[in-house]
């Protein structure tokens, strides 16, 4: 494959608090790994490799007409290591035009109003908000007041103007439980991240195909998002299970539970875990998949008559596929197969590009 040159663009490099300026090359390396397969009517292609220097791909975030990504670059999830994540900002061409760093390992980003950019790092423990400018590219470093269950925070989403954040890699009791918050809502004050429970890991739910009363055991939360209905979905990604919250932290809060199963298992048997999930906004959208392995963020595009709005897909990091989620009853359709990992999913509308969360 012939490799695109590009010129080195800016890009805006957190160190310390301090911001400097600095430059990030827009060449890529090229993956040995083979490209997904669609099923017919679904097309896939290359939206971006990772630039040279960074890899790992995982969240996105849409600013505007630009795609952000999350890289990781093999940080320790805990971040105990020093290293630093690269957020980087692509056009809808899937071209670099700048990028920042972030201390840790970046796996959750969200655009907060109209020009915020909150990324949250160190999934394990130890973990930072950093809040970024988008217009002006100056940048804050928040650290979290407490983390009640001994882990970090993952994910982040928005909902009725209030930041919502889940609480990951919580401690287990000796019962192999989950006690603590799974769900928070965060708030910012001076330098710290201030944290209030809003679902724990042991709460009440419906079982969403049975309607029976359920007990939760959310041992590894991570992604959320909004559903078209404006609840928090919240993925407990090695439970296999996806949490939907109705009228958080009101009185009115309701919580369904839907267990995630596919007919399609992987090496060595092994079942589906999925890690992102998203709904489609409009017919004429188009999803991208990043595969942190392979280091490429690939395309997906439906066929004549585009995605059919409201429906679920998600990405399964262990089967290496995106398929359709049946929100009835849990079952994942592979649509495309033969990911590294796939990880974040982002619909791009470009009629009109947003996050989608503020509902």
């Amino acid at each position: 494959m012939k490799k695109n040159k590009h010129k080195a663009v800016p890009t805006t490099v957190l160190i310390g608090g301090a911001l400097l300026l600095g430059t990030l090359t827009g060449s890529v390396s090229a993956s040995a790994q083979a490209t997904p397969v669609a099923a017919p009517p679904y097309k896939i292609s290359a939206f971006a490799k990772s630039p040279a220097g960074v890899s790992q791909p995982d969240s996105m975030a849409l600013w505007n007409d630009n795609v952000i990504v999350g890289f990781q670059n093999h940080v320790a999830k805990d971040g105990t290591d020093g290293k630093f994540s690269t957020i980087v900002e692509f056009s809808l061409a899937g071209k670099v035009k700048r990028s920042f760093q972030v201390q840790g390992h970046n796996d959750g980003l969200r655009v907060v109003g109209s020009d915020q950019l909150w990324a949250v790092q160190n999934e394990d423990a130890n973990p930072n908000l950093v809040v970024i400018d988008l217009k002006t590219g100056q940048a804050k470093k928040y650290k979290f007041a407490s983390d009640p269950h001994g882990g970090g925070y993952d994910d982040i989403v928005v909902k009725d103007g209030k930041v919502y954040m889940t609480a990951s890699n919580p401690t287990l009791d000796a019962m192999g439980n989950n006690v603590f918050p799974a769900l928070v809502r965060v708030s910012l004050s001076g330098d710290e991240v201030l944290v209030e429970p809003v679902l724990n890991g042991d709460a009440s739910a419906v079982d969403i195909p049975t309607g029976k009363t359920v007990k939760l055991d959310l041992t590894d939360p991570d992604s959320l998002t909004i559903d078209p209905r404006g609840n928090i979905v919240l993925d407990s990604q090695a439970d296999s299970e996806l949490v939907f919250v109705k009228h958080p932290f009101t009185n009115e809060q309701t919580v369904g539970k839907l267990s995630i199963t596919s007919s399609v298992t992987g090496a060595g048997g092994a079942t589906i875990t999925v890690d992102d999930t998203a709904f489609v906004p409009s017919p004429k959208a188009f999803l991208l998949v990043t595969d942190v392995s392979a280091g490429v963020i690939y395309r997906i595009d439906g066929g004549t008559f585009g995605f059919e709005p409201g429906v679920a897909y998600s990405a399964s990091d262990t089967l290496g596929l995106v398929g359709t989620l049946n929100l009835d009853n849990g079952v994942v359709t592979p649509v495309v197969t033969g990911f590294g990992s796939a990880r974040g999913l982002l619909f791009v509308a470009p009629e009109g590009n947003k996050d989608g969360d503020d509902r």
